[in-house]
């Protein structure tokens, strides 16, 4: 009678919505609700200033309505009420992280404007209501990391709209229901993943034609064969499926074709591309059939071979010996007639510096042929750069210049990083080009050095930085590439001084982030080295006056390892033609990097530079930094960048709090802008697996605005 009572003088003050929300101040245990619920007071006329309480004017009511409840992260522990139910017109309901327990209530699912649950990292358990697809808006529903047990009700197919379905780190199981998936029209995104779900994987999730980013069935129990049907999956989609019983060939159509072997890894029994495990022959074709079991003739033929074909076999094998004799012959001849093509002997003096390198050159020459992909021999390069001399080589034939023209040239200092000072440099004729100065050190690594620069010069797209030359000599190291002259993207986003806002247009940003995902695809799967970039961000992102992307600084890493990274002032025969630029460099946090790049000793993967791209992308995006400076005001810096959009989402922010002030007068680009977002977000996924390929992203981008 009290409690009525109670409730009764708090409706005279407090709206109904009001009243629904302190049924859930009652249901957590006071020691969690002191600090989250400190201003949820019955005395107010109306919740809207109550932390976490979003609310609208709604056509009709004199109050405004409920339409947010986003206490998350709060460490309260509870349960959440039926009464919450009663809100008729609450969109978003976010009390994830925290440690509400108990089963949902089937009243919940009263609030028919709910379109966004997000449950997860609690202690939730029970079953899944089957009441919960009476929401006829509901879009996302994450549930994951939770308690939540039973099979997977065949009443999600009801959830026309749903977008979001997720569903992992519980303890669901029974097979995966088939009648589901046709329905759902709008699916987004699929995670069943760390469930105890077991049988085959429906042909029918194949039908999910708006599937993105990564369908995750992984740690789970599956078993079967893949159904091809996974491969009618749009290209974009990557597949997750380790730790499972699956077994047979994967097959090789469609989206099967753009996964890597990290998508099939401990499954056992699976075996083909991209795994490193040939199939053998099936069962059924080690089977003899019913009609030659009863044919006695044929079995018979089967166990010996016939004469044909054994002489057949030994035509084949003659002309084998024969044609190998001839390669021999030829070889033996061709050494002969370019005896003096490679001078070197092999011969110096016992304890002189250029012991290892005669050694090498006797290597080099030993089969009588001229290095590929350089006009002097390389040995005589390997001679000269013993004896103290100098050599500029041009790895694009197209492009020469002597090394006195360099000597003359004015200089001018771009900027000093960790991969060593970069100069423009202007020829003779008129042409700029960039030199890098390199650490002096690796005078006795001339090969592995060239090996590395052949290997960057060999790499050609139009959205790379191009290699255009390199001079070695024992205490100076240079690269020379092309100038790309309107700056890079991080001047271009702050602004030359640091600290004023960017003019980009919306189309020129979307243009710029393109080719920089094309030109880091083709590193990626391409590239003779299939190259991992390893410090992706704006700077390292150059602009030409088209406001074409070119990737640069790629596979300098090993070349610093064997130079270092700090020429002297002083040092090298061209040190004093270059101008001198002291290190005034601190060290800083490199917060585009990936998390499990940050673990010392880790070695770089592709990954990383899927997540670093991801951050740029959210960087041009916000117009945020995540990069903390003295000159620049911290409004725009934001060092946990993924994290501040990750929550603005699943708060349901207006997009106008997140994206850059300047992109808001471009109303028509908002629906671009928000895919881009989507994009930005699959790369900046904490779990690497779970990150797509730098191909799909480019491909995902490419898309967008076309």
């Amino acid at each position: 009678m009290f409690i009525i009572f109670l409730q009764f003088t708090l409706a005279l003050s407090l709206t109904p919505d009001g009243l629904s929300l302190l049924s859930l101040k009652s249901a957590v245990d006071q020691d969690g609700s002191t600090k989250a619920f400190v201003d949820w007071n019955e005395n107010d006329a109306n919740p809207c200033r109550w932390t976490g309480i979003s609310c609208m004017n709604i056509t009709g009511f004199p109050d405004p309505r409920v339409v947010g409840i986003a206490v998350a992260g709060k460490n309260l522990r509870g349960y959440i009420p039926s009464e919450l139910g009663s809100l008729v017109y609450l969109r978003r309901l976010n009390l994830h992280n925290n440690n509400f327990y108990g089963s949902l209530p089937s009243q919940l699912f009263n609030a028919t404007s709910l379109h966004s649950i997000f449950l997860y990292s609690n202690n939730l358990s029970g079953s899944l209501p089957p009441s919960i697809c009476a929401l006829p808006r509901l879009q996302n529903l994450d549930l994951s990391n939770n308690s939540l047990s039973g099979p997977i009700s065949e009443s999600l197919k009801n959830c026309k709209q749903l977008q979001r379905l997720i569903l992992a780190r519980n303890k669901f199981s029974g097979e995966i229901p088939a009648g589901i998936w046709p329905e759902l029209e709008n699916l987004l995104q699929l995670d069943l993943s760390a469930n105890n779900l077991s049988g085959t994987i429906p042909d029918e999730i194949g039908q999910l034609s708006t599937l993105s980013g990564t369908l995750n069935l992984s740690y789970n129990h599956l078993s079967g064969k893949l159904p091809k049907s996974l491969g009618n999956l749009p290209v974009t989609v990557s597949f997750d499926l380790r730790n499972n019983n699956l077994s047979g060939e994967i097959p090789q159509t469609g989206s099967f074709a753009n996964q890597g072997p990290t998508a099939f890894l401990n499954n056992p029994n699976l075996c083909g591309f991209p795994l490193q495990k040939t199939c053998r022959k099936s069962q059924q074709d080690s089977t003899p059939s019913p009609d030659s079991s009863s044919n006695g003739e044929n079995s018979n033929s089967s166990k010996g071979l016939s004469p044909g074909l054994i002489i057949l076999i030994s035509v084949a094998d003659a002309a084998a010996v024969a044609i190998i004799g001839l390669v021999i012959v030829y070889i033996y001849w061709k050494k002969k007639d370019n005896a003096n093509g490679c001078s070197c002997t092999g011969k110096s003096k016992l304890g002189s510096g250029n012991q290892k390198r005669a050694q090498f050159c006797a290597c080099l020459c030993v089969n009588g042929f001229k290095s590929e992909g350089s006009e002097l021999d390389e040995c005589e390069r390997i001679e000269r750069a013993g004896k103290g001399e100098g050599e500029l080589v041009a790895i694009d034939k197209g492009f020469t210049f002597e090394l006195d023209e360099l000597l003359r040239a004015s200089a001018y200092v771009l900027g000093k990083s960790g991969l060593g000072i970069v100069y423009k440099v202007v020829l003779g004729n008129g042409v700029p080009v960039a030199v890098r100065r390199l650490g002096e050190g690796g005078e006795q690594r001339y090969k592995e050095f060239a090996a590395e620069v052949q290997a960057i010069g060999r790499v050609k797209h139009p959205n790379v930085v191009k290699l255009r030359a390199y001079y070695w000599a024992p205490d100076e190291k240079l690269l020379i590439s092309d100038f790309i002259s309107n700056g890079n993207l991080n001047s271009a986003l702050r602004g030359r001084s640091g600290q004023s806002s960017s003019s980009l247009s919306w189309s020129t940003r979307l243009k710029i982030a393109k080719g920089a995902a094309r030109g880091l695809a083709y590193l990626h799967e391409c590239s003779p080295r299939k190259f991992v970039h390893g410090d992706i961000k704006p700077s390292n992102i150059l602009i030409d006056n088209e406001f074409q992307a070119h990737i640069s600084d790629f596979g300098l890493n090993r070349l610093i390892s064997i130079t270092g990274n700090n020429p002297s002032s002083s040092g090298g025969f061209i040190g004093g033609a270059l101008p001198y630029l002291k290190s005034v460099q601190t060290e800083k946090t490199n917060n585009y990097k990936a998390p499990e790049a940050r673990v010392t000793g880790s070695r770089p993967t592709q990954k990383w530079d899927v997540y670093s791209f991801g951050v740029v992308l959210l960087e041009m995006l916000t117009g945020k930094s995540p990069e903390l400076s003295p000159t620049t005001s911290t409004s725009i810096e934001i060092p946990d960048l993924v994290r501040w959009v990750r929550k603005g989402f699943e708060e349901e922010k207006p997009l106008s709090d997140m994206v850059d002030p300047m992109l808001l007068q471009e109303v028509h680009a908002k629906k671009e802008v928000l895919a881009v977002f989507h994009v930005a977000l699959a790369c900046t996924e904490a779990d690497p697996e779970i990150r797509p390929r730098m191909k799909t992203v480019s491909e995902n981008i490419d898309r967008i605005g076309t």
